[in-house]
């Protein structure tokens, strides 16, 4: 006989779980039915190790140039099985506690591969589940080019984070967040690396002004970029890796000792038979509505394997809208234009809302103002640069705030309450920003937007 829940979640990746908790809270009996770990991509192979990684590169960084501030530490050094150990326990933590959170909210966890059978069941490894109502949450897979073949020498972040050494030499194919990620940890361990980019700039989603800041200080770094650049082929050796790259019809060899394969993520919903239960699709991506339902009623979708924003908080927030819907609640459809984006590479890129480029092509009068971070107190103390860049419409509300610069991924939630809210820059100009923080470059940009500089001309 079937077991039967309220609701059945298939995958426990940041959607899943936050669907499952969600509705758990909300009284109804919950199974999450996951062939891995809980927590998906986002703890065990992206957000979370990535980040730790990053944050080991930084105490590396600031050691190593602490002479500039006074502070001599001779011969600086790293221990990279050290490093990967930190990096480990970090996730270890967050997995315990997400498996403590899951039992006391008192969500079965079938560890099993689980399949979609019809819009009420779910078969989990041989096992049926019958349920109200469904959360497919099946996540992502990094992409891979046709003509690669993955191997030791051509690798994806996957094989990246578990990786027992850092590269002398490393190519990074694709500059968007996961690419230029990497190629700054290993960078600051002391790789060169060099970054290929089809598209015209460097993080290619953000305003162009970002990408343009960032390539000039990876280029400080020693990192090469090397956008509107194609890859003609890719040949792995035994202790190598060649590269054939074409950049404004130039062509040239490159040779590293990896190839990191850095061009995206694509659903896994691949061979899943949803289909086949009535689901529309498109491109391989579930389609849904501002509820997150497919188009079979009842049954949901969520996080990576719907055509979304590929981000864990835009996963969480439709785990979320998914499950008070599915309980009968009237969720507020979820805001795209306000979900914030942020990118940890050296230096750090964050930003909510429109870029100028997209604030035009909706047809806004735009008027945008930039605030180097060489006129605000707290920065010059750390001693590193950036920018603050304000998109708005002319007498109207703020479209976008971009930043780029030492943890400008902690001010942009501020920025994205502005943008959310519809704030325009007078509203923000009137608000008093303290002194000495970062936070003040927002406030900065905003009382120049206003006709009130304070500290730039």
């Amino acid at each position: 006989m079937a077991d039967q829940f309220d609701l059945v979640v298939l995958g426990g990746g940041t959607g899943g779980y936050s669907a499952a908790l969600r509705a758990a809270e909300l009284g109804m009996s919950v199974s999450l039915v996951e062939r891995g770990k809980v927590g998906g991509t986002c703890l065990h192979q992206g957000c979370i190790p990535t980040k730790a990684l990053l944050h080991a590169a930084e105490v590396y960084d600031t050691a190593r140039d602490g002479e500039r501030f006074g502070i001599k530490a001779a011969d600086v050094t790293f221990d990279w099985d050290t490093v990967q150990t930190y990096k480990t326990g970090v996730v270890d933590r967050m997995y315990k506690g997400l498996q403590g959170l899951l039992k006391h909210r008192k969500v079965e966890v079938i560890e099993a591969t689980g399949e979609l059978r019809s819009p009420t069941t779910i078969s989990a490894d041989g096992r049926e589940l019958t349920a109200k109502k469904i959360v497919l949450a099946t996540g992502s897979k990094p992409k891979m080019i046709p003509g690669l073949e993955l191997g030791e020498r051509i690798i994806t972040s996957d094989q990246a984070l578990v990786s027992d050494r850092v590269p002398k030499s490393a190519i990074v194919l694709g500059a968007g967040s996961v690419g230029v990620e990497f190629a700054s940890v290993w960078a600051s361990f002391g790789a060169e690396v060099t970054v290929v980019e089809m598209l015209p700039g460097l993080v290619p989603l953000e305003d162009a002004d970002l990408g343009k800041e960032l390539a000039r200080a990876f280029k400080k770094r020693n990192i090469r970029a090397l956008t509107g650049a194609k890859l003609e082929e890719a040949q792995p050796g035994e202790k190598s890796v060649t590269a054939t790259v074409t950049t404004d019809g130039k062509t040239e060899t490159l040779e590293a000792e990896l190839l990191l394969v850095a061009v995206g993520r694509g659903p896994v919903t691949e061979g899943s038979r949803l289909e086949a239960a009535g689901i529309k699709m498109d491109r391989g991506f579930i389609t849904v509505d501002g509820s997150c339902q497919t188009s079979v009623p009842g049954v949901y979708a969520v996080g990576d394997c719907i055509p979304t924003p590929q981000l864990a908080h835009v996963a969480f927030a439709e785990g979320m809208l998914a499950a008070e819907h599915a309980a009968g609640k009237d969720p507020a459809p979820i805001n795209y234009d306000a979900i914030p984006r942020c990118t940890y590479c050296v230096p750090e890129v964050a930003a909510v809302g429109l870029t100028e480029a997209q604030a035009k092509e909706r047809g806004h009068d735009v008027v945008a103002k930039t605030v180097s971070l060489g006129a605000i107190g707290k920065a010059v103390i750390l001693g590193e640069g950036g920018f603050c860049k304000i998109v708005a419409a002319k007498d109207g509300p703020i479209l976008g705030v971009h930043f780029i610069g030492p943890r400008v991924t902690e001010l942009v939630a501020e920025a994205m309450l502005a943008v959310g809210w519809e704030a325009v820059p007078e509203d923000v100009a009137a608000l008093i920003h303290p002194h000495p923080t970062l936070t003040e470059s927002f406030g900065e940009a905003a009382l120049a937007m206003a006709g009130r500089a304070l500290h730039t001309a």
